[in-house]
């Protein structure tokens, strides 16, 4: 019997110690943003219905940053400290997220989309350079497909274009699992809703049961220029699908972030900086 838990233990005592090899593993922790700089400007826009919140940092050449399904503008805190040296930032929270209000209408990426049309137009922006992160990178295609002369360059991050880009094992993924009880916290000491996360989250997963879909001669239809960008180690989108995009997408970069997963601009700021810099700042 002692050999028996003897042997439990140990294999016990291994498992542990791989999980704390792993721990180490940059890709896949989620730190936690940064402080948010003082902007320059902040309120609420009135757009389609909704109290949408909005902060304005910096001056130059316009970047608007669109964060990701359940999350808010403050995880782009680092982001907007260096993109703000030398551009106008934006940053909003989408409709129902964070500080954002939201109707019973059926979420869609094509309205959430015309909310930040809307929201450039309530800034007197004509034209802007997009970062998009996961939803936000499809609010992004959405926009360079539909409506390209708003938009200078996108970068679109851990986007997909088909609901079978997703990767299956993310609902078991402990790091993304680790985002949405974060994302629960923030949703209530953000919103003017507090207690209505788990109704939230019902509303924008029927979305996300059947959008998006975008056919490959949809997406042809594509000008601006654009770069489509994975972490290494996603844990919800797949290479072969993030290949695909790129490949389809007329002129499109392929960008693959090393050591990272879904949530590059927490894990690797500097890296991702310098990546969408690169990028949005070429002539």
């Amino acid at each position: 019997m002692r050999a028996f838990w003897t042997a439990v233990v140990l294999a016990f005592v291994s498992l542990l110690s791989v999980g704390a090899a792993t721990a180490e593993e940059r890709w896949q922790t989620l730190p936690e943003p940064a402080a948010m700089p003082a902007p320059a400007e902040t309120g609420y826009a009135k757009v389609n219905g909704i109290d949408m919140y909005y902060a304005v940092y910096g001056s130059g050449d316009p970047v608007l940053l669109i964060h990701g399904g359940l999350g808010h503008a403050d995880i782009w805190a680092s982001q907007v400290a260096e993109f703000a040296k030398t551009h106008k930032v934006i940053v909003a929270d989408s409709r129902g997220h964070g500080r954002s209000s939201r109707t019973t209408d059926p979420f869609g990426y094509e309205l959430m989309a015309s909310d930040y049309l809307a929201l450039l137009d309530h800034l007197k922006v004509d034209k802007t350079a997009i970062v998009g992160w996961s939803d936000g990178g499809i609010i992004g295609l959405d926009i360079a497909m539909k409506h390209p002369e708003r938009l200078t360059r996108l970068y679109a991050q851990a986007a997909n274009v088909t609901t079978d880009g997703v990767d299956p094992g993310v609902e078991t993924n402990k790091t993304f699992g680790a985002y949405i009880e974060r994302s629960g916290q923030d949703y209530a000491k953000m919103s003017k809703t507090p207690d209505q996360y788990e109704a939230f989250v019902g509303q924008i997963s029927e979305m996300w049961k059947t959008q998006p879909n975008w056919t490959k001669e949809q997406l042809a239809t594509i000008t601006v220029p654009t770069a489509i960008v994975l972490g290494d180690h996603d844990e919800a989108v797949t290479r072969k699908h993030t290949e695909y995009m790129a490949s389809v997408i007329p002129g499109a970069e392929l960008i693959i972030l090393p050591n990272a997963s879904h949530f590059a601009m927490l894990q690797a700021p500097d890296e991702y900086n310098k990546s969408v810099l690169e990028f949005i700042d070429r002539k």
